[in-house]
């Protein structure tokens, strides 16, 4: 899978996705992550990439006229096909693991714009250069990398390959496995730690029996 992330901040991806299974997983060429400095189409000498709101009101928007012609420059770069594209906002749809599941699976490539400030200008959304608002839960947060780097995060898990044996992604907190309920406990060595102990069924080796533990501890 290809990401493309649109930020003012590129810089803050540093870290979080060039560690550990992420970057793994962009070694063995399974992901592919692309940054693009939205200061690079601002307009005049300063760069300018967003103005006040009509209407009035605090804060700055980032203007139509800059961030459709970042859009458009990624989409010529690699294979438009089969593309999805994300404005991360406070607005969207709550971002769910069956939505986790489904971009994992339904699209060869993601577009994430990531906002700042107010925000961006409505008719982005309007025009249709983006196909969907997705928000990481019930707050505002500064700017739109955080959520991206979730949503990259998350759907990676998913991508064949990524963690090694694929199983280990099914069986998971609100996956359709669990019928959208939180995963059942894990226990490893010791057996017994200060008074506390691994439940006997595990140590059973009896594998219908912890089976039937772990969906009965399905919540």
């Amino acid at each position: 899978m290809r990401i493309d992330v649109i930020t003012l901040f590129p810089g803050m991806f540093t870290g979080p996705l060039t560690e550990s299974i992420l970057q793994r997983a962009q070694d063995a060429n399974l992901l592919e992550i692309y940054f693009h400095d939205l200061k690079e189409f601002g307009l005049g000498e300063y760069r300018q990439v967003d103005d006040r709101p009509y209407g009035g009101g605090v804060g700055m928007v980032h203007r139509v006229d800059t961030v459709v012609p970042a859009i458009e420059a990624v989409l010529e770069q690699g294979d438009a096909k089969n593309v999805h594209s994300i404005y991360l906002s406070a607005r969207g749809d709550t971002l769910t693991q069956p939505k986790v599941e489904s971009l994992a699976h339904d699209y060869d490539r993601l577009l994430l714009l990531c906002g700042h400030y107010e925000g961006v200008d409505q008719r982005i959304m309007e025009g249709g250069w983006i196909d969907e608002e997705i928000s990481i839960g019930p707050y505002v947060l500064t700017g739109g990398e955080l959520p991206a780097m979730v949503l990259i995060d998350a759907v990676s898990r998913h991508i064949p390959g990524v963690l090694g044996k694929d199983e280990s992604s099914h069986e998971e907190s609100y996956s359709q496995a669990t019928d959208g309920k939180r995963e059942y406990p894990h226990y490893t060595r010791p057996e017994e730690f200060r008074g506390l102990i691994v439940p006997n069924v595990l140590l059973s080796g009896h594998h219908a029996e912890i089976e039937k533990w772990r969906k009965n501890q399905l919540s």
